[in-house]
């Protein structure tokens, strides 16, 4: 054999085996990436269990709401109603509020004072239902927890006052400050003799989340599309964009008079 043919084989043989080095190395490439791929899907698979077990953990603390302990006082069906003014009245609205809630506090700022004059003079009744809509909405606690406090207020007889503080000192929305009971406590303070031992263990035991999930299935079952809801005769007047606080207190004047 002549040295140019041998030569030729052995840069035959030394290509071959530089072939065959690449194709091993990308064997090594493929199995990593699949064996890399499967990892990364076992993790994103974890992770992804992990965040539903940790959002179905809420879920059930936010559900674990324990007995049904109604405030004193309540009325209406199901002990779901807390009343404000005299039984004796002819007429009686109905309002559906989350503590948490803009608009509840708009609606509360301007007919305050026409609901304080017509419940005072005893031409009016006010059912409250305390509802937790932006707890669902935003997350958080809020509603829940002012809407606990406020039934134990209730029990104080305190919850016209209370009722009135909680909006007047209404966190943003985006601001879950009412889940925390110390801030609920602290604004007792600004009603008359509402921060007592009794109110204080109340509300930091949770006496009414029970009584309050409630309210909340309530107001789900009746349909309502949102906070607040106002009814007065069975039509909600929130929804009337007539609707004043003078135009209230002439319909429940005529409707007195009937």
């Amino acid at each position: 054999m002549s040295e140019k043919n041998r030569e030729g084989k052995r840069t035959a043989r030394e290509k071959l085996a530089v072939e065959r080095e690449k194709q091993k190395s990308a064997d090594k490439r493929r199995r990593a990436l699949i064996v890399g791929g499967a990892v990364v899907a076992v993790l994103g698979l974890a992770a992804v269990i992990g965040v539903v077990a940790a959002n179905a953990g809420k879920d059930d603390d936010s559900e674990a709401s324990g007995p049904v302990v109604a405030p004193s006082g309540a009325q209406g069906k199901d002990g779901l109603a807390i009343p404000v003014g005299k039984d004796s009245a002819k007429s009686t609205l109905t309002v559906w509020e989350d503590f948490r809630c803009p608009a509840c506090k708009s609606f509360e700022t301007a007919y305050r004072p026409v609901i304080h004059e017509l419940t005072n003079a005893g031409e009016l009744k006010v059912d409250y239902h305390l509802v937790t809509l932006i707890d669902g909405n935003m997350r958080g606690t809020g509603s829940r927890n002012a809407a606990n406090a406020a039934a134990c207020a209730q029990d104080a007889g305190k919850f016209p006052a209370y009722h009135d503080v909680l909006f007047d000192n209404q966190p943003p929305e985006v601001d879950d400050a009412f889940a925390d009971n110390a801030k609920l406590i602290e604004l007792a303070g600004k009603v008359d003799g509402l921060d007592t031992p009794a109110f204080r263990t109340c509300v930091e035991k949770g006496t009414h989340n029970g009584w309050v999930a409630k309210s909340h299935q309530a107001f789900n079952k009746g349909g309502f599309s949102g906070t607040p809801t106002v009814l007065f005769d069975g039509k909600n007047i929130y929804q009337d964009r007539t609707m004043t606080p003078a135009k209230l207190k002439q319909m429940v004047q005529e409707a007195n008079k009937e």
